[in-house]
């Protein structure tokens, strides 16, 4: 079927009878809106004084249906366009563009989250508290906490502000262009630059860049389909209005823009689908949970400290403090919210090189736990572009195949194609072929009545005049009066039924010679020589990609508005099963005697769906959620914006209206299903990276706090506070390349385990809580070293706890084997294995280079230390070298142990859920308590990118009136949708 064929159906043609010796006349409806009358503005038109706010007030102003006239006095401007200088000054109330975030308050933004403040509570106990007992004030403490602070931001910021310039660049490469009159020049610039009164034009294929009034239309017809739902073009005159984002289909125009950003049509629409819950989701939860259990399990021990070293001990008030903070400080993972902050901006910036664009950061984290992909067939499974499948094509009489397209081609336009010709023509590999070695006398192209083309030419070999007529298979055949057989009608209707069962269209082709010279006599009679197959064809890498994604633990499911043959089909091709259904099922459930007892089943069940409306998209997301499974879901409309909202990741493919891509999480820039893949991918392996640093976070928070309140309990030892703040600051340092860390990524969707977690983060916290423990215990307790490699300490045999090289040991020996930790946590088997990036080993040598020339040189006496001899470092790096190997042991007797018992259980759990009926929990909700929305990820950049061209939600209020007014029944179900889910629940 035609283009003409899909814009205007035989119902829509009515067809006088013809007479004898009249023309055929043909009379066709008009599919335009009801007209309204125009009116003139109710405000004195000789003294203009209005705002930006007034021009849209309906009250007061109506662009959109008062005359012409009017409008240009209003906007006061005329036909040969605003002045360069009036633009500019009319773009700061009109723009797309808003105010953009305080540089400092985003600086400061990553100093806002529940563990920043117990490290700034410390910094007031160290420069508040301690200031008694005729002491001053702890200033080196709190000048290294506010560093420390400070440091994280810094990071955090600088990687920020990088990935936003990525992303930036890719987001400003997709805003859409429009040519306006400027200085009564022609010129080309960025929609987003419109103002109202600038004149803009138009023509058949470009996107209409903002709300207009025409000044002038030539055969002008406007598809707004994405807006309103409208299936057939719209006619438009001058005077009539076009909306932002439509598509011109027909004609040329020129218009006056009324209305630009938030107050177009699509801005009201798009509002109500943008919904900015950046702020939620899982990650959210996970970093609320992590910084739970660093924060009851640095509370347990101060508590114990406290009641410890105040009433057993009978600590003065100073000496107690500086033990506290030692277990706020070394405890607190200060620089958890920032690593993976500064892991998924990287990451965003990493998914910009394939082309995805991610509006919604935290959506990173969930694609890699996705375990279902609803797929959009056209343009994403396939190319959207027609093409003959030459290997069925049936023939009926002496010519081949390649006879048969070649006569076809000829029958064909050349310049000015529609998608049938084209595909037609670009079949033969050489185009020129199509006029090569003929004369064209007479061309008849596609017209709704007589559904086919005819070309009449000279063959120049022979001289001789001939025919060809392409076209629907019924009108074709009658055409055929040198051939048409009862048999041979019964074969072409076989064949046209075999081509529909496999979803392919079919389109016949008919030949005859004419005699003489006269290209209008009649011919020797049309004979029909071959029928030819046109369909959408799968993309190249769609089939590899599909592989690709079901290998990774991913089902893709496909989810088409097209015929169920022709969905069949295309599964078919790309051996991802045939097993689909229509829509209708969705509502009437499984046919009685199926194998599938309830609706969820056969969901689960299905290769895909077709013949589907936007509700049903959501209806199948829901119940996919419902049973327990992370969800993505492909759209490209505006009327796809509830479906793409309710899903756990939504994908604006390439392509899709402003709408779609207000409501995804992702904006695909590259046609085709792999990109989604690579993004899987991708996603996969930032989860790594954060599920590493999360144990490690927790293994050191065990590991600080077990530690130091074991030695003080046991030895009234007293580290100082500031070497503690070193050991952050260089662990911050070497922690952050974790965000670009080579790791592998999970072959099956990941999920978050926070009890595995947990477990291998006791587990390695103790183990090197033992290290340090063990080490004090022989350097206080014999002389195994002084006598084995001839050392000393500052004071004589035996060790007093609080020796100052006693406290520089310690320090160089907890910080060389807990940043060597994340070796061990990054690798599944053996670390040595798993080769690390450049970056964190640099960071990890650099790091270490300046702990041991700390160690070497460290003599601070505000902080309680003293330098150690190169015998003692030598003996610190042996020992910990020592300690290192048997981590990896720790780590397999764990996933033969516990973490295999852990998962189990959890199994078993699942299973006795879906046994019972009840819905899996692995869909979380995206609405976050007041203590998860604190841990919010602070990655603002792709706000300020997304609204920089004008994508996201745009912050403007719609009276509910003015929506109905003006917006299509597919834009007030997005909004119901939403205002009953203003977040994606489970």
């Amino acid at each position: 079927m035609s283009s003409n064929e899909k814009e205007r159906g035989p119902d829509d043609i009515q067809v006088e009878p013809s007479k004898p010796d009249a023309p055929r006349k043909r009379e066709y409806k008009d599919f335009g809106h009801d007209e309204a009358e125009a009116t003139h503005a109710k405000v004195d038109m000789a003294t203009i004084e209005l705002t930006a706010e007034d021009l849209y007030d309906k009250e007061k102003v109506d662009l959109e249906t008062i005359v012409i006239d009017d409008v240009f006095k209003l906007l006061q401007c005329d036909d040969n366009g605003l002045a360069q200088n009036e633009a500019e000054r009319r773009e700061y109330p009109f723009s797309l563009v808003p105010i953009s975030y305080l540089t400092r308050l985003q600086f400061l933004s990553f100093m806002w989250n529940p563990l920043s403040w117990v490290m700034e509570a410390a910094a007031l106990v160290a420069i508040a508290l301690s200031n008694g007992q005729g002491q001053p004030p702890d200033w080196p403490d709190f000048v290294g906490i506010v560093l420390l602070l400070l440091t994280n931001s810094a990071i955090g910021f600088y990687e920020e502000r990088n990935a936003g310039n990525a992303v930036k660049a890719l987001m400003d490469s997709l805003a859409p262009k429009a040519k306006v009159k400027r200085d009564g020049q022609w010129k080309e610039i960025e929609s987003a630059h419109l103002v109202p009164g600038d004149m803009v034009s138009f023509k058949i294929g470009d996107v209409v860049p903002a709300d207009c009034r025409l000044t002038e239309a030539i055969n002008v017809s406007i598809d707004q389909a994405a807006l309103t739902g409208e299936s057939l073009p719209i006619s438009k005159k001058t005077g009539d209005q076009c909306f932002s984002g439509s598509t011109c289909k027909q004609g040329e125009a020129e218009g006056v823009v009324i209305s630009t950003g938030a107050n177009t049509f699509f801005g009201r629409a798009a509002s109500l689908v943008g919904q900015d819950d950046d702020t939620t989701g899982h990650l959210q939860k996970i970093l609320a949970q992590i910084g739970s259990f660093c924060l009851v399990t640095i509370g347990i021990f101060v508590i114990a400290e406290i009641f410890v070293l105040y009433a057993g001990f009978r600590y003065r008030y100073r000496r107690g403090l500086d033990n506290i903070l030692v277990l706020l400080i070394g405890g607190i993972p200060i620089a958890m919210p920032t690593v993976l902050s500064v892991t998924l901006a990287v990451g965003a910036q990493q998914l910009a090189k394939y082309k995805a664009i991610v509006t919604r950061i935290t959506a990173i984290e969930e694609l890699a736990g996705v375990t279902i992909l609803c797929s959009d067939k056209t343009g994403t499974l396939t190319t959207n572009k027609l093409t003959i499948d030459r290997n069925t094509i049936k023939t009926y009489g002496p010519f081949s195949a390649d006879d048969v397209i070649l006569l076809a081609a000829y029958a064909s336009r050349t310049e000015n194609q529609d998608a049938i010709d084209s595909s037609v023509v670009q079949a033969l590999g050489d185009v020129a072929r199509a006029r090569a070695g003929i004369t064209l006398l007479d061309f008849k192209p596609f017209n709704p009545v007589d559904k086919r083309t005819e070309i009449t030419y000279r063959d120049e070999s022979t001289g001789k005049l001939k025919r060809v007529s392409k076209g629907m298979t019924g009108i074709i055949i009658e055409l055929c009066t040198r051939n048409k057989t009862e048999e041979l009608e019964t074969r072409l209707e076989a064949d046209v039924e075999e081509y529909a069962s496999r979803g392919l269209r079919a389109l016949a082709v008919a030949y005859e010679e004419v005699e003489g010279d006269d290209f209008e006599a009649e011919g020797n009679g049309f004979e029909l020589i071959g029928l030819l197959a046109i369909f959408d064809p799968p993309r190249d890498d769609t089939k590899q990609t599909i592989d690709d994604a079901q290998a990774l633990g991913v089902k893709v499911k496909m989810v088409t508005g097209d015929q169920l043959a022709i969905a069949k089909e295309t599964g078919r091709r790309l051996g991802m099963g045939d097993h689909m259904y229509p829509a209708r099922v969705l509502k009437d459930g499984p046919a009685p005697g199926s194998k599938h007892s309830n609706l969820d089943e056969m969901i689960m069940d299905a290769d895909g769906f077709a013949g589907v409306f936007p509700e049903h998209k959501y209806e199948i997301v829901k119940r996919l959620q419902g049973l327990g499974h992370l969800c993505a879901m492909t759209g490209d409309g505006a009327n796809d914006a509830p479906a793409l909202s309710r899903a756990n990741v939504g994908i604006a493919v390439e392509g899709a209206t402003d709408a779609a891509r207000g409501a995804a999480d992702i904006v695909l820039t590259e046609p085709g299903l792999s990109t989604i893949v690579h993004a899987i991918r991708q996603s996969r392996i930032i989860f790594q990276r954060m599920r590493n640093y999360s144990i490690y976070a927790c293994a050191v928070t065990i590991r600080i706090v077990v530690c130091f309140a074991i030695l003080a309990f046991a030895y009234k030892f007293d580290f100082p506070p500031f070497m503690i703040l070193i050991i952050a600051l260089l662990n911050d340092g070497t922690i952050m390349t974790l965000s670009v860390d080579r790791v592998l990524p999970s072959m099956h969707p990941d999920s978050w385990d926070l009890a595995e977690i947990f477990a291998y983060a006791v587990a390695y916290g103790l183990y090197l809580t033992v290290s340090t423990v063990a080490l004090v215990c022989i350097i206080m307790e014999t002389t195994f070293f002084q006598d084995k490699f001839g050392v000393s300490l500052e004071g004589a045999p035996p060790i007093q706890a609080n020796d100052r090289q006693l406290h520089m040991v310690v320090y160089l020996q907890v910080a060389i084997i807990s940043q060597a930790l994340i070796f061990v946590t990054r690798s599944h088997g053996f670390f040595f294995m798993e080769r690390p990036s450049t970056a964190l080993v640099v960071a990890f040598c650099i790091a270490q280079l300046i702990s041991s020339i700390i160690a070497a040189y460290g003599n601070w006496g505000f902080t309680k230390i003293q330098a150690i001899s190169g015998g003692w470092i030598g003996i610190v790096w042996v020992w910990n070298i020592i300690w290192f190997i048997p981590l990896d042991w720790i780590k397999f007797a764990m996933k033969a142990t516990v973490i295999k018992s852990l998962r189990k259980r959890h199994e078993a759990k699942l299973a006795r859920e879906v046994a019972s009926g009840v819905p899996l929990t692995r869909t979380q909700s995206r609405a976050a308590s007041i203590h998860e929305s604190l841990y919010s990820n602070r990655v603002s950049f792709i706000k300020r990118a997304a609204r920089k061209v004008g994508f996201g939600r745009v912050n403007v209020h719609v009276k509910p009136e003015e929506l109905q007014r003006f917006s299509s029944i597919q834009a007030q179900r997005v909004g119901a949708t939403l205002a009953r889910n203003p977040s994606r629940t489970a």
